[in-house]
């Protein structure tokens, strides 16, 4: 009686191994896992008015070097030198939403006008995540005892890359061809009306 029970039990089995083989051949799994998605959808809270012309973009990288060690241990038991990819933009932008009476000036007969442009300013950098990233590391023995326990932390990395992408962008030419472009930009617009501008 037992033996009958366990060779139906293996039948049974065998059979449903089977079913489910042809079905997976047939491109349809009972098993296969699934999502359901119920977040609700994203809702609009506020919209914000930009009066910023956003005349260029730099594209930027650098290649961090920081060494951590403790003084009078050798770096072999702790310590570490991380060398860290980063790589970024940072927008040049012109506010006109500062333009006063006295910042266009309309000549008599209508046909030319003098502009005095805003400085341009320079947006935070904002990091590219895809193409930052730790490149090589080298630690002492207690640090990857201690990486093992907890992973280290790269948002001291990325707060660094910031400072070095921002000061780069001051050092650069950005602001001087935001300028550039924004002139550009308002002669075009001017010339549609039949104006001629002149910038200050």
């Amino acid at each position: 009686m037992i033996k009958r029970i366990v060779i139906v039990l293996v039948g049974t089995i065998v059979l449903g191994l089977a079913v489910v083989g042809v079905l997976n051949m047939a491109g349809f799994n009972p098993f296969q896992s699934q999502r359901t998605d119920r977040s609700q959808p994203a809702l609009l809270k506020s919209i914000k008015d930009i009066s910023q012309y956003h005349a260029a973009v730099g594209n930027f990288e650098t290649v961090l070097d920081i060494e951590d060690n403790v003084a009078g241990i050798p770096t072999l038991i702790t310590g570490r030198r991380t060398l860290f990819v980063a790589a970024g933009t940072v927008d040049a932008y012109v506010d006109l939403s500062g333009f006063g009476d006295n910042d266009l000036t309309l000549s008599a007969d209508g046909k030319s006008v003098t502009v005095r442009l805003p400085e341009p300013q320079l947006d935070k950098p904002n990091l590219d995540h895809e193409r930052s990233y730790v490149f090589s590391q080298d630690r002492g023995v207690l640090d990857r005892i201690a990486d093992a326990v907890e992973a280290p932390k790269q948002a001291e990395f990325f707060k660094l890359a910031e400072t070095k992408l921002a000061s780069a962008a001051e050092e650069s030419k950005l602001r001087q061809q935001a300028a550039e472009n924004t002139k550009s930009m308002l002669t075009g617009m001017f010339s549609s009306l039949k104006i001629e501008a002149t910038f200050l």
